[in-house]
């Protein structure tokens, strides 16, 4: 059973910028519901279907798969809900874990937000300079939260 634990923090100054290079990504929810989801995804030339379970505390079921881009690009363009989830996605390694940077674009443009998998709910980690207010808890942060409740909107 493939489970993610999971802390979101918001991004404070530009410290982190000189430490990666980040991909594009463009994503849409095929369903949502019951705080499951379902999302397909582009990453450069590769396609992935991602199933996410509701989260408890800071962790949830997840179960991705790669699928070809070209079905993948079919998906977004005719099952997905829009907006898009747009972004860059930057990962830095730092105290032994990798921190993702979802700098985000179109509609959530503004919004930079840093994630961190652990191996455990209750895992001690550094938190680098760089990183802001927690808002592992805030459901306004959840990608499948900014499609139909973009930051530019709030």
């Amino acid at each position: 059973m493939a489970k993610e634990i999971e802390r979101k923090f918001l991004v404070k100054g530009d410290g982190w910028r000189e430490l990666a290079k980040g991909s594009i990504y463009r994503q849409g929810y095929i369903a949502t519901q019951d705080k499951v989801t379902v999302r397909v995804r582009i990453i450069g030339e590769q396609g992935y279907l991602t199933i996410k379970g509701p989260v408890v505390n800071v962790t949830r079921l997840e179960f991705e798969y790669p699928i070809p881009v070209v079905d993948a690009q079919i998906m977004l363009d005719t099952l997905c809900r829009r907006p898009f989830i747009e972004k860059i996605r930057y990962k830095i390694e730092w105290g032994g874990l990798i921190w993702e940077i979802d700098e985000f674009d179109g509609v959530n443009k503004g919004l930079i937000l840093a994630e961190v998998e652990l191996s455990d709910a209750n895992q001690v980690f550094d938190i680098p300079t760089w990183i802001g207010q927690e808002v592992s808890h805030d459901y306004r942060y959840f990608n499948s939260n900014l499609v139909t409740h973009p930051f530019s909107q709030w």
